[in-house]
């Protein structure tokens, strides 16, 4: 079956015995008690505060208060029937000011969470970063400076001495894409510079981060405890089959995808990524043995995908469209790109613009199963953002979700009828929370969360997807 053909929405499919379904969150997103138990700020506590920066200048200074209400969203994940969460480990929550001693209040919470989740028999797996680095480390340089990535590892080490004893999933980063590019290119995610030398200097050290992270897990952790990356790989479509566009595609492909897949899967920077930044820097900032350290095995790869990308060339001088869906920026967040036009795919989008289109999802799944085979996959985030709101009789109904949910829940199974080894889907997010720069503006949860009194209520989506999860059987949301 090709990645353009359907099925009957009527037709059941069947998940493999064992695949894991959840849901997934990022700590800044949905903690608050940002000043508690010894906590001190990130990048995103001060980008947040930081004026002009997020939508009306919301913070997360209290988001959706799962530090205090993690026990009543655990029982809500139990009640649906949830089987595993991935959530993310704050990293100045636990080592406050980035590099010496563990603050133990942090843990304890983290163990306290462990603890809920495998009382109700779900499954844990965390992440150690998601984009939430400590401000004192980027007050000493961030990302661009190879001491982060050593600091870094010592970090996981610690967390992996509090917890791996109990959880077995492990993700290194989380969208590290985002961290370098967001962060550093084009200033519209926390810690918002714009230096394109300085994205490829943090990327470096992301990728370098991984392996020595992973290397200290290894380390500490049992045989039997899992480890990953998080990677929000670029499903990229040139516009027209032109050389030209052709040849955006693989830009784009570059700095997107393989700056990341190349030395943690291969051992090496691609060399046309080296070639197509060369006018920005020599990479002088990888030393002797670096990607054999970033090259560590991994058990899981873990993809993130949301929506296509579309590309094609312009000439130097055109006006260029810039609708990457990575928010607006005079500063791109694709060095070695400068004459790649980003463009949206036509049809229905979701309340953040991004066009939907579930075959992208399987066309990524099965090429990416086919380069690294032998590489188990999971989904560990996908999702929709819609307009919701509670409706007279209290209850929240969302079917453009459950829909968005269901296409690609149905290019999983394809891709795994196809071969692709999937072994699980973590649905973005278990909760209405801080969305980054676009603030409370965009809700993405299974459950729903006013914001003015943190009242939970589970959405049509949820009760929908807690039937597939219940019984690993898709069927049309209608139908469940």
């Amino acid at each position: 079956m090709t990645a353009s053909e359907t099925r009957p929405l009527t037709a059941a499919r069947t998940f493999p015995p064992g695949f894991l379904w959840g849901t997934a969150t990022a700590a800044y997103q949905i903690e608050g008690a940002a000043r508690e138990d010894g906590r001190t700020p990130s990048i995103w506590d001060t980008f947040s505060h930081t004026p002009g920066r997020v939508f009306e200048g919301h913070t997360g200074d209290v988001a959706v208060d799962h530090y205090h209400r993690f026990r009543d969203d655990v029982r809500m994940m139990s009640e649906l029937g949830l089987g595993a969460y991935r959530f993310s480990v704050s990293w100045s929550r636990v080592q406050p000011t980035g590099r010496g001693p563990v603050d133990q209040r942090g843990l304890d919470f983290y163990r306290r969470l462990v603890d809920e989740l495998l009382a109700a028999g779900i499954t844990p797996a965390l992440t150690l970063y998601h984009w939430d680095l400590p401000q004192e480390l980027e007050d000493a340089g961030g990302w661009p400076q190879r001491a982060t990535a050593e600091r870094f590892a010592v970090y996981a080490g610690h967390v992996a001495d509090a917890l791996g004893d109990r959880v077995k999933h492990w993700i290194t980063l989380n969208e590290p894409w985002c961290s370098a590019f967001l962060g550093y290119g084009s200033g519209v995610h926390a810690p918002g510079r714009t230096d394109p030398v300085d994205a490829l200097r943090a990327a470096h050290h992301l990728n370098l981060g991984h392996g020595l992270a992973a290397r200290s897990l290894r380390a500490a952790l049992p045989g039997d405890a899992r480890l990953a990356v998080s990677l929000n790989l670029h499903e990229i479509r040139p516009l027209t089959p032109s050389t030209e566009d052709r040849d955006a595609a693989r830009r784009i492909d570059a700095v997107g995808n393989r700056i990341w897949l190349g030395p943690m899967l291969e051992g090496a920077y691609p060399d046309d990524l080296l070639a197509d930044t060369a006018h920005l820097t020599d990479w002088a900032f990888v030393q002797d043995g670096d990607t054999a350290t970033i090259h560590q095995p991994l058990d899981l790869l873990a993809v993130n995908y949301y929506t296509p990308t579309v590309v094609s060339h312009v000439a130097p001088g055109h006006r260029k469209p810039q609708d990457d869906g990575h928010g607006n920026s005079e500063h791109s967040p694709w060095p070695g790109a400068d004459e790649v036009a980003f463009h949206r795919a036509p049809g229905e989008r979701t309340a953040m613009g991004w066009p939907v289109d579930p075959s992208a999802l399987y066309d990524l799944l099965t090429r990416t199963a086919a380069r690294y085979p032998g590489l188990p996959l999971v989904v560990s985030e996908n999702g929709a953002a819609y307009e919701d709101e509670i409706g007279p009789d209290g209850t929240v109904h969302d079917p453009e979700r459950a829909a968005y949910v269901h296409a690609h829940l149905d290019a999983v199974h394809r891709a795994i009828s196809a071969g692709a080894d999937v072994r699980g889907y973590f649905l973005w997010s278990l909760l209405d929370n801080f969305e980054w720069a676009y603030g409370y503006a965009k809700r993405f949860g299974a459950i729903h969360v006013d914001y003015d009194t943190l009242e939970r209520t589970p959405k049509s989506s949820a009760h929908w997807y807690a039937a597939v999860a219940r019984t690993g059987e898709l069927r049309a949301p209608g139908d469940a």
